[in-house]
């Protein structure tokens, strides 16, 4: 797609080292926004950078550590972002999926929970203030056409209960779509200069479904990927357009335009993911849990 021109304007992109958080990261900084690429791995971070330089020569591209299953390297980041001022575009694109069995954050929580969703919770409560100081910012939270595969949210958050990778992977990805339109509702009524949508990449052929898959899964995904899916840039084109499209009012959920590929294109979300009870629940229950409240009015 193309995009407008984003000279003067600041983005964070998380999980911006590969897949399709390089493939957004880049797009960016190709229209001339300045870039941070928010990475766990310092040196794959500065590869990225470079490979971006070499794409858009005069980018402007920087690499700053966040680990999203340790809420210390979170506020680490969030409170250097916010001390260099306004930030224009926050893209929540990086994620964990299909672990095998049982794991926890630093913090103790279910480690795709704690990445996918509370990591991402934390992180833009605490760079609300920036996002209000941007004449017009987009927080853009990236969900999945999992989000379709799992039931109500479960209460217990993956902490504790029976464990399976994918309903796991499907419920914290239901998380980050409550939570994007939650932050939507939140933003309307605090009358805030900042806007929330929430977009997933169909089904996209990066590496987050074969890390941690067994052989025959990733197998089976090489093989489906040119039938129903799509490249990381193609995949990356939902994010894109939520993150830089104007006419975008916030609370949209935007998808590829077949569900698993496509242009990118307005779409209405699972019902699991329009229960307001649901999200109002999910995101005090988050603020107990990352201990780290929401400040949406200025001021």
């Amino acid at each position: 797609m193309s995009l407008p021109d984003l000279t003067g304007r600041r983005a964070v992109v998380t999980g911006a080292n590969a897949g399709l958080g390089l493939v957004t990261a880049s797009s960016l900084a190709g229209a001339g926004a300045e870039v941070l690429l928010a990475v766990r791995d310092l040196a794959k971070g500065d590869a990225a950078a470079g490979r971006i330089r070499s794409a858009h020569p005069g980018a402007r591209v920087e690499v700053a550590k966040l680990d999203l299953a340790d809420l210390d390297s979170v506020r680490r980041f969030a409170d250097a972002r916010v001390a260099a001022g306004p930030l224009d575009i926050l893209v929540n694109n990086a994620g964990l999926m299909l672990i095998p069995t049982r794991q926890a954050t630093v913090d103790g929580f279910e480690l795709q929970m704690g990445v996918n969703h509370l990591g991402h919770f934390a992180l833009t409560a605490r760079l609300m203030p920036a996002l209000r100081l941007a004449a017009a910012a987009r927080v853009v939270s990236l969900s999945s056409i999992a989000h379709r595969l799992t039931g109500a949210l479960d209460p217990r958050l993956g902490i504790a209960g029976p464990y399976a990778a994918m309903n796991a992977y499907s419920q914290s990805k239901l998380a980050c779509a409550l939570f994007g339109f939650e932050l939507d509702r939140r933003l309307r009524r605090a009358r805030a200069r900042v806007t929330s949508v929430v977009a997933h990449p169909g089904y996209s052929a990066t590496d987050l479904f074969t890390r941690h898959a067994r052989p025959g899964l990733s197998r089976l995904n090489r093989l489906a990927t040119p039938i129903i899916g799509s490249s990381p840039e193609h995949g990356a084109q939902p994010q894109i357009r939520a993150a830089v499209d104007s006419t975008l009012n916030g609370g949209e959920l935007i998808g590829p335009r077949f569900l698993m590929r496509g242009k990118p294109v307005r779409e209405l979300p699972a019902r699991n993911a329009r229960d307001g009870r649901s999200a109002a629940w999910l995101w005090e229950r988050s603020e107990e849990l990352t201990e780290q409240p929401f400040e949406l009015l200025a001021g």
